[in-house]
C-alpha cells in the first residue's frame, strides 16, 4: 500500500488565536477533544436523525450518526495513511449546527429567518465552534485549527459564493484571509463528507426497516441490496431475521468503502496527485465512488425519499416539528428576555433567537412548546 501522507494535512497552519502547543497531543487531537467536550456535541444525543427523538430509544440520533460517520471515515483515512485525527474531528463536528427535528426543523427555521439572513446548519456549525461555545477566557468559541475550520466551511466542496448569513460568524473575515474558499478541501474533509453519505444511507435503511416503514422485500427493488440478500435468503428464519438485516447493512458498508477506496486511489494516480497542493488545486473531488456506484447511491437515495422521508407518518411528525419551531420563534421574538440569557442578546435579535432555538434538543423544544402554548 502506497503511503499517501504527503497528500495529507499533518502539520497545522495554526489557530486564529495563538495558543501554546500541548506536549502530549497533536493540534488535531486537541480539536477532536474540544468537539467531544463541547455542549453542542452533547445535545446531539437528543436531536432527530430521521425519527423524532421521543419516538424510540433505539433509532439513530445526531450523536450516534456522528460517531458512526467518524468510525467509517477513520477506517478510510487509516487505509490511505491520511490524518485520522483531522478526519475524525470533521466527522464528529459536521452536524453540530443542526436544529431540533432534523432537516424539517432546519427548513422551518430557515423560513422564519428568511428576512434576517436565513438559517443553514453548516453555517450554524461555524457559529458554534467560532463564537457560541464559550469555554475560554482569551477568545470566543473553541479556537479550532485553520484546517478544521476550512473543512467545516467547505463541507460540500469549494465555494463560489458565500451564503448571505456567513457574516454572522464572528471572526469569519480573519478565517477567510487564511484559506481559499474556491479551492477544494483536504482529502480528510472529502472523506468526512462522503462517509456521512455512507452512514446515513445504510443506517436510515436499518432504522426504516426496524420501524416497519418498509420491509426487506421492499429493499430488493434496489439491485445492490438484492445481490447482498441473495447470499442470505436461504438462511433467513424468523428468529434470526434481525441478524440478517445487520449482516446486510455491514456488507453494504463494506462494499461502499471498498469501492470508494479503490476508485479514490485510481483518481489520485490518474490525476498524478503528488502533494497537498495538488489535492486542493484539483478540478474535482478525488475521494469518490466509481461511476457505477454513484448510480447505486442515487438509487438508494431515491428509494429512501420515496419509502421513508415521504412516508405519511414520518411527514406527520416532521410537520409537527415544523409547527413547534415556528410557534417558538414567534413567541420568543415577542419577549426574548423571558427565554434567552441577557448576555446572549444583542442588536441582532432574530439571530439570537435562531441560535437559541437551533441549540434546543427535540425534547426541550417540545416541553417548552407545551409549557407556553
Amino acid at each position: 500500500m502506497k503511503n499517501y501522507s504527503n497528500l495529507s494535512v499533518f502539520k497545522s497552519k495554526g489557530r486564529l488565536f495563538r495558543e501554546p502547543k500541548n506536549l502530549y497531543r497533536s493540534e488535531f487531537q486537541r480539536d477532536r477533544d474540544r468537539i467531544v467536550h463541547c455542549t453542542a456535541f452533547r445535545r446531539l444525543k437528543h436531536k432527530t436523525q430521521v425519527f423524532v427523538n421521543t419516538v424510540d430509544d433505539h433509532y439513530r440520533t445526531r450523536i450516534t450518526h456522528s460517531i458512526e460517520v467518524a468510525q467509517i471515515a477513520r477506517s478510510i483515512s487509516n487505509y490511505l495513511k491520511l490524518n485520522d485525527d483531522l478526519v475524525e474531528t470533521l466527522s464528529l463536528a459536521h452536524d453540530l449546527g443542526h436544529s431540533p427535528f432534523g432537516h424539517a426543523g432546519e427548513e422551518m427555521l430557515n423560513e422564519c429567518m428568511d428576512q434576517h439572513g436565513g438559517f443553514n446548519h453548516n453555517i450554524q456549525t461555524l457559529r458554534i465552534v467560532m463564537m457560541l461555545e464559550n469555554k475560554y477566557l482569551k477568545f470566543s468559541g473553541l479556537n479550532l485549527t485553520i484546517e478544521t475550520l476550512d473543512g467545516l466551511l467547505k463541507h460540500n466542496g469549494p465555494i463560489n459564493q458565500l451564503s448571505k448569513n456567513i457574516k454572522s460568524v464572528k471572526n469569519i473575515n480573519k478565517l477567510l484571509k487564511q484559506i481559499n474558499i474556491k479551492k477544494f478541501p483536504s482529502l480528510e474533509a472529502q472523506i468526512a463528507t462522503i462517509s456521512d453519505n455512507i452512514a446515513y444511507n445504510n443506517h436510515d435503511i436499518q432504522d426504516g426497516i426496524s420501524a416497519k416503514v418498509f420491509s426487506i422485500n421492499d429493499l430488493l427493488e434496489i439491485n445492490f441490496f438484492k445481490e447482498i440478500y441473495g447470499v442470505y435468503k436461504n438462511k433467513i428464519k424468523k428468529k434470526n431475521k434481525d441478524i440478517i438485516l445487520f449482516q446486510m447493512i455491514r456488507d453494504s458498508i463494506n462494499y461502499m468503502v471498498k469501492d470508494l477506496i479503490e476508485n479514490s486511489i485510481k483518481n489520485l494516480k490518474k490525476n498524478q496527485i503528488l502533494s497537498y497542493s495538488d489535492v486542493i488545486n484539483s478540478k474535482y473531488n478525488l475521494i469518490s465512488f466509481s461511476p457505477k456506484f454513484i448510480d447505486t447511491e442515487n438509487e438508494i437515495k431515491q428509494f429512501l425519499k420515496k419509502k421513508m422521508y415521504n412516508n405519511k407518518e414520518v411527514l406527520k411528525k416532521n410537520n409537527k416539528g415544523k409547527y413547534i419551531i415556528k410557534y417558538l420563534f414567534n413567541q420568543i421574538c415577542r419577549n426574548p428576555k423571558k427565554y434567552i440569557e441577557k448576555n446572549k442578546i444583542n442588536s441582532d435579535l432574530y439571530r439570537n433567537v435562531s441560535d437559541y432555538i437551533s441549540g434546543m434538543t427535540d425534547r426541550f423544544a417540545i416541553n417548552l412548546y407545551n409549557k407556553i402554548k
